[in-house]
């Protein structure tokens, strides 16, 4: 991957057609995939923000966009298909030659955990890691974080009713709390810190994160 900027490539895949928009970084070391969220796409803050920061640092971004999001759905399928998308992207992910971390947001973080370890990623970042429904921490997803597999940075919001960073459990992975911020990231007003200061919280654990990958 010798060329920089941005760019976009359509994959077939068995679950339907997936868009990845490539930003590049000039000498890449790593790539970072990361997908959207059941809510939302591409343009969500955190992941529109690692785009911009990361490939000055030596990695590769690649937004991906599952399937159903590309097919103008707004109703995400069953975990197993996000994941027979993600399965099927992940040739033109690693076709570039560096080392893949297997990313993505909310139900992208699930499919990343879920995936990591048979897909050969290099690690996991799990952005709002959905760890219970909202109200309903007897239904617990950790087994899906702690059995990643491979190193794995979660970032959390605060304030997130998916999981604050107080309910996770001792495991194998590293967590970055942003301070007062909810399951997209957002930061009330009135918090001590503003939207932008939130967001470099953000992509300054990933780039500390990514560095001590090697």
């Amino acid at each position: 991957m010798s060329e920089t900027g941005e760019s976009i490539e359509t994959v077939e895949t068995d679950a339907g057609t997936a868009r990845i928009t490539w930003h590049r970084a000039a000498e890449p070391r790593l790539v970072l995939a990361v997908s959207h969220g059941a809510g939302g796409g591409i343009e969500a803050r955190d992941l529109r923000a690692l785009a911009q920061v990361l490939p000055a640092h030596g990695v590769s971004v690649a937004l991906v966009e599952q399937p159903w999001r590309v097919a103008g759905k707004t109703v995400a399928p069953a975990p197993k298909t996000l994941d027979v998308g993600w399965r099927g992207l992940w040739p033109a992910l690693a076709e570039p030659g560096p080392p893949v971390i297997s990313g993505g947001r909310s139900a992208g973080a699930r499919v990343a955990c879920r995936t990591a370890a048979e897909l050969g990623a290099v690690a996991v970042l799990a952005l709002s890691f959905p760890l219970h429904p909202p109200g309903r921490p007897e239904k617990s997803r950790a087994a899906e974080l702690l059995g990643a597999g491979v190193p794995t940075l979660v970032v959390q919001g605060g304030n997130d009713p998916f999981g604050g960073p107080r309910e996770f459990p001792p495991g194998p992975y590293e967590l970055v709390e942003v301070p007062h911020a909810d399951h997209g990231l957002a930061v009330p007003k009135r918090a001590p810190l503003g939207q932008e200061e939130a967001l470099k919280v953000v992509t300054d654990g990933v780039v500390r994160w990514a560095a001590s990958l090697g």
